[in-house]
């Protein structure tokens, strides 16, 4: 019975939904007249000239070029740096997980924008701006874009030319007298190379007074005869205790940027 009960209840219910809409469209058979899906047409035509060719061309390199911009957005900035830099923070506090991936890339993320945010307005300034009130030219467009990039690149090679060295060397390239004859496809590589190197010595000098600690610990537990606990487990409370009393995210966070000034 109850089910019964059920089954008629929603029966009206139907009934009474559907009688407005079947009677508006009793009235007015043309209502949904307006409602019409645009029809797409992606056609393949044979080209009728080299224009055409190598128009289809630039379409397919700016779309490969797109593909990969996340990439070199994250290779040409300082993400790099502070994303190799934190996981050695995490490595070093011998947490596995703690803090997850998505939120040390989100700080990287956000610690980016604020250091090369001068870059960026430089790059619009002088770039994409003229370029939309039709000042310059496409070519212009991309020059004004990529010198701020390239000085940003340079300033934090602090001097030390030795990987665009390498790269022009391999390249069988001729030594060049200033920074703005070196190709920008040489300077992102001898870039990439140098951020690496500092991350990483960052990250020597981060994991030394971790490392004392599970020495310590280590040492403790051997001579108190507690060889089978792990001096992981008893070294990673103090580990966090001295990482929280030296404030270490806002000492690091502070360090790191102003690596980068």
């Amino acid at each position: 019975m109850r089910k019964l009960l059920i089954v008629l209840c929603l029966a009206v219910l139907l009934s009474v939904a559907a009688g407005p809409v079947f009677s508006q469209e009793a009235v007015d058979p043309n209502a949904g007249a307006g409602l019409q899906i645009p029809f797409v047409d992606l056609t393949i035509s044979q080209p009728e000239s080299n224009q055409e060719v190598a128009l289809s061309i630039q379409l397919i390199l700016l779309l490969a070029v797109l593909t990969l911009a996340p990439s070199i957005i994250i290779l040409t900035t300082s993400f790099l740096r502070i994303s190799i830099i934190f996981d050695f923070i995490r490595r070093s506090l011998s947490l596995q997980q703690v803090p997850p991936n998505t939120v040390l890339n989100g700080i990287a993320l956000f610690l980016t924008l604020f250091i090369m945010w001068p870059t960026f307005t430089t790059a619009y300034e002088n770039g994409f701006k003229p370029f939309s009130d039709g000042e310059i030219g496409l070519e212009e467009l991309y020059q004004e874009t990529e010198k701020p990039i390239r000085m940003f690149m340079y300033r934090q090679m602090d001097g030390k030319y030795d990987n665009i060295q390498l790269f022009m060397k391999m390249a069988d390239m001729e030594k060049p007298n200033t920074a703005a004859d070196v190709p920008t496809y040489v300077l992102i590589p001898a870039f990439i190379l140098n951020e690496l190197t500092v991350a990483f010595k960052i990250g020597i000098f981060l994991f030394i007074p971790f490392i004392i600690i599970d020495m310590v610990v280590a040492s403790t537990l051997m001579s108190m005869g507690m060889i089978m606990l792990p001096p992981a487990m008893i070294s990673l409370p103090f580990k966090l205790i001295l990482f929280i009393l030296v404030d270490g995210w806002s000492l690091i966070t502070q360090q790191v940027v102003l690596s980068f000034m």
